[in-house]
């Protein structure tokens, strides 16, 4: 049964009128539209209006030969993906490989055999449409994830606000009652509890919101960085509560490497790296920060704890999305360390770790000098 319709459109580029007539009698009745060319220039300009599925292309015409022509073909994005099979009568190898380096899918050697040239023909046209198949799923997946992450972005500016305000009436609560009159401390210690449960979910909001944007943003401008600043920030503002209720050391560097990077998503970096340090190091935890140029013309920086370290099964999973640290397993739903991949290597880094068991862990995201 001939599985090939008339839709199926075929472009003969040839300047033999006799190998043409034979060659395009047999394609047409083997269901095929068959458009003819008889020299390059034509050829050219009928694949950029019909856009067949596949060009037949003899390589020995005058004025522009058939490599000129397929090079003319694959430069030109409206045609660059139409599958090419060369006909030959050279013998030739080197010449037979200068077509394949060009961008063709195949060739023929004159005379033709028709039954062979089908063969080779219904081939390639199955692997195009099979291209573009998958192209097009991959066009959908993309839409769809941006949709998605749009409406994550939507979802977490809206419950920010409301959420904020929880906060704030929790704190002022907090303050205003008076432990003489709650003895038992039952009211204040739910009131912890609301507040703490609060700053967790607000925290969930704030990753989704940086995971949409380090997704969505284009190449961020470069710039200086302190990266002396960022990490005091870090620890004096958004981790201070967090470092006062685990009693946890840390250690800075004399002096940190100069780079040129994007601020805003260093700084996230090294909240998410220090905040994992504390939660899951040792007790207390201790926390070594460390940088060293490469190779490369890099710079490596890193995080060192002391918890119970991790197994190979474990470090595998941990850059993973929705994959959470939790002291003997790594089982959750977490954002942090996802969101410290995308970040490094968005600007042209990477990230990981160096991790024994009941040897601690050693986090580290590496970045380029970009001195300007």
């Amino acid at each position: 049964m001939n599985t090939m319709t008339q839709k199926d459109t075929l472009l003969i580029v040839d300047d033999m009128p006799d190998n043409v007539t034979l060659l395009r009698r047999f394609l047409n009745e083997a269901g095929f539209r068959v458009l003819v060319a008889n020299n390059g220039e034509t050829g050219i300009r009928t694949a950029e209006y019909a856009k067949p599925d596949l060009i037949l292309l003899d390589v020995m015409m005058p004025v522009i030969d058939g490599f000129n022509v397929c090079q003319a073909l694959k430069e030109r994005e409206i045609t660059r993906d139409i599958p090419i099979i060369f006909m030959t009568a050279l013998s030739d190898t080197v010449d037979k490989v200068k077509g394949l380096k060009l961008g063709a899918e195949d060739y023929v050697t004159k005379p033709i055999q028709h039954e062979e040239v089908l063969a080779r023909i219904r081939t390639h046209i199955k692997l195009r449409k099979q291209q573009q198949q998958i192209q097009q799923q991959n066009e959908i997946l993309q839409q769809r994830n941006q949709d998605l992450d749009m409406f994550a972005q939507m979802v977490a500016h809206d419950l920010k606000n409301p959420l904020s305000g929880v906060i704030t009436l929790t704190d002022i609560l907090a303050q205003t009652i008076s432990p003489d009159r709650y003895p038992e401390a039952r009211t204040l210690k739910q009131l912890d509890i609301l507040a703490r449960t609060s700053r967790r979910m607000m925290s969930i909001i704030n990753a989704l919101l940086t995971l949409a944007g380090v997704s969505n943003q284009s190449q961020p401008v470069l710039e200086a960085v302190d990266m002396a600043a960022i990490v005091q920030q870090v620890l004096q503002v958004r981790l201070a509560h967090l470092i006062a209720e685990h009693q946890a050391e840390v250690e800075l560097p004399e002096q940190w490497p100069l780079i040129h990077s994007y601020p805003p998503w260093i700084e996230e970096v090294w909240a998410n790296y220090l905040s994992n340090g504390i939660k899951y190091g040792g007790s207390p935890p201790k926390l070594t920060l460390g940088a060293e140029k490469i190779e490369g013309n890099h710079v490596k920086f890193w995080v060192k704890d002391n918890g119970n370290g991790l197994a190979e099964s474990e470090q595998a999973r941990l850059f993973l999305p929705f994959t959470r640290l939790h002291h003997h397993s790594i089982e959750g739903h977490g954002l942090g360390l996802s969101i410290v991949k995308k970040i490094a290597e968005k600007l042209g880094g990477k990230a990981g770790v160096i991790s024994e068991k009941n040897q601690g862990s050693l986090f580290y995201f590496i970045l380029p000098y970009n001195m300007g």
